[in-house]
């Protein structure tokens, strides 16, 4: 790299980031970091989350420095707009993943019927333990039975015909009790989200402290219901990850092959891509077309759902997305929804890469739009290879520049094979957080943010969390960004401290485990509600915590905010819209704390994070009688 492209080191921490960073400006190619500059300065009302246009008497804006305007028309104060703001983004978050679970719901109630070739039932002993905690009789049924009664279980916990959603059985008793008195246990998906639109309406809900607590029972229904949701019914219908081999970084991609790119957060269209692009017809084309085969790599969540089920190779992270296109060497990307950049239209015409949308709910300008559904998946994903497969011949090779060698990683942690390494339980995992040697454990989640130097929140924070003995588990971009730094193998131990080093090393697993996309969050509160109830206390209660250091979406403040309702204090880089109300963050850094046992805390600098989080932890350890240090 020239000194002359070291400029774009202050975008990205990664190599191959950069390199492709330098190679657009040559070319002439706008990236995300050239609009998020031509954004500046920000909005301030924006930022702070004073400005409202929840109706046409507006929009309206609170002066910050109180020089102007202190209402809005309808008389709404900063405390109330900031809180139906939030409460929005809320709303938006849940429905999002929430959808995303009904989607595989009504995949999986489609198999049941005989109606969605190409996809079966991969874990029908899955789908019986989840089907027996809906309290649905598994005797004597076959599977195809038993999926379409589960399906339409499920599809029950997104209305409101019931008290509350099933799987918040899963949570430990005391916070449900907590739940039920607070009056925020979740009564159906949908219902919270429809409620929370509105309570923000004008003229209903004008108490801000009353919309936020509405928000967290709105994100509850995500966590405990379609976020849930989503994971189980992706485990029964495509596998329970288990260890497999993989890797990251711009360098998955071929030069002598052809590569096709899928990006979104839905498995259902890439599983079928998957399975396409390994069939003899199309590997033979390819070789008729002067490849030497068919590169399937991922981007995004959509990735590291194949990465954690499959060991196919992830491409990178959200920011990754359009540098992917800039190697000049993918002949198609075949996108879902969510995390989309719409202008990745424009850099795909600068090359020979063909667009592919395949939601019915998600089109975008200048993609091809071919609908994914049950019924005709499989036919769908075998021509759009076969139209991958045929563009390889029109890559121009002058254009091409694959920068780096990929990097190895472990994944496939999901909790059963987090439980299968210990033994069948949790015992050892309990006994090393008891023993000191594990410290204790945190979940790092959430997006890249071009606010933000791409991945310099997640590495510097996962780098100084694990070298003090603390576990590190990470779902979507994160998990690209650590991947990518090297510490998801069993090398990565050499920068984990010495607990930490030993009790990974007996279970032959890095000190940061990859457990999913970004819906696959709810396998963290699996899991610290198996710790909590095993110690016979509440998630509040344990040595844990929750961080997002590069956030950026709506979901990841729903995922925010059902971490913390849960009990599981949590970190965020970059701070929400809340700034224009001091009420607002001070109940949500520090009033939560009285009110569900856990609290938001800000810190961009990842140095400073940790030991926000460290401290945390050993607070936790010395209120359960384990040994503490440096408190």
């Amino acid at each position: 790299m020239s000194t002359t492209d070291k400029k774009f080191e202050q975008y990205t921490v990664t190599r191959d980031g950069q390199l492709m960073l330098a190679k657009a400006a040559r070319e002439g190619v706008e990236t995300v970091w050239d609009r998020f500059a031509a954004q500046q300065p920000a909005c301030g009302f924006c930022e702070t989350g004073l400005s409202c246009r929840n109706c046409v008497m507006g929009p309206c804006r609170i002066d910050p420095f109180g020089e102007g305007p202190q209402k809005g028309v309808c008389g709404a104060d900063a405390d109330i707009i900031v809180a139906r703001n939030l409460g929005r983004m809320i709303a938006a978050g849940a429905a999002s993943h929430s959808d995303h679970g009904r989607d595989l719901v009504k995949v999986l109630a489609q198999v049941a019927q005989g109606r969605a070739p190409g996809y079966t039932i991969k874990e029908p002993e899955k789908l019986r333990r989840v089907a027996a905690e809906y309290g649905l009789e598994t005797e004597g049924k076959d599977d195809l039975t038993l999926a379409g009664e589960l399906a339409q279980a499920m599809l029950e916990d997104y209305g409101s015909k019931q008290e509350r959603i099933t799987l918040l059985a899963r949570a430990p008793q005391p916070r449900r009790q907590l739940w039920d008195r607070l009056g925020i246990s979740p009564r159906g998906i949908d219902r919270e989200t429809s409620e929370m639109m509105h309570r923000t309406h004008m003229g209903v809900d004008n108490d801000w402290v009353s919309i936020l607590l509405h928000g967290l029972r709105n994100a509850l229904s995500d966590g405990w219901g379609g976020s849930m949701i989503a994971t189980e019914v992706s485990d029964i219908l495509f596998g329970i990850p288990k260890p497999v081999s993989g890797s990251v970084n711009l360098g998955v991609l071929k030069q002598d092959q052809v590569n096709i790119i899928v990006h979104g957060h839905n498995p259902v269209v890439s599983e079928t891509v998957t399975a396409a692009c390994s069939l003899p017809e199309m590997l033979a084309l390819a070789q008729e077309k002067g490849a030497k085969g068919i590169n399937l790599v991922g981007v995004c969540c959509t990735g590291n759902e194949l990465l954690m089920r499959h060991g196919i190779p992830m491409a990178g992270n959200h920011l990754t997305t359009e540098l992917a296109l800039v190697t000049g060497a993918v002949e198609m990307m075949i996108v879902d929804y969510q995390c989309i950049m719409p202008a990745i239209s424009d850099v795909a015409a600068c090359y020979h890469t063909k667009l592919i949308s395949t939601s019915d709910k998600a089109k975008f300008p200048g993609m091809q739009h071919v609908e994914f559904h049950p019924h005709n998946a499989m036919d769908q994903a075998v021509e759009l290879v076969r139209q991958a497969v045929e563009n390889f011949t029109a890559r121009d090779p002058d254009k091409v520049s694959i920068p780096v060698e990929p990097q190895p990683v472990l994944s496939g942690l999901s909790v059963e094979a987090m439980l299968e390494a210990m033994g069948g339980s949790a015992g050892p995992l309990l006994e090393a957080i008891k023993s000191g040697k594990v410290r204790g454990a945190v979940g790092i989640v959430g997006c890249n943010n071009p606010r933000i130097r791409q991945d310099y929140g997640h590495l510097g924070l996962t780098r100084r969390l694990i070298a003090n003995d603390v576990l590190v588990l990470d779902t979507g971009c994160v998990s690209v960004a650590t991947a990518r730094g090297g510490l998801k193998t069993t090398q990565a131990l050499e920068q984990a401290g010495p607990g930490l080093k030993e009790v990974c090393g007996a279970l032959g697993i890095p000190p940061v485990l990859h457990v999913g996309s970004c819906v696959d969050n709810v396998r963290i509160l699996v899991l610290v509600s198996a710790l909590a109830q095993a110690l016979d206390c509440d998630i509040s209660d344990l040595p844990v915590a929750g961080s997002a250091p590069e956030w950026y979406s709506e979901k990841a403040v729903t995922i925010a905010c059902y971490f913390v309702a849960s009990g599981v204090f949590t970190h965020l880089g970059p701070l929400p819209p809340v700034a224009g109300s001091p009420n607002v963050v001070k109940l949500l850094t520090e009033g939560l704390n009285d009110v569900v046992g856990a609290a938001f805390a800000v810190e961009p600098d990842p140095e400073k994070a940790a030991q926000l989080l460290i401290t945390h932890i050993e607070r936790k350890r010395q209120a359960l009688g384990l040994d503490a240090r440096g408190v």
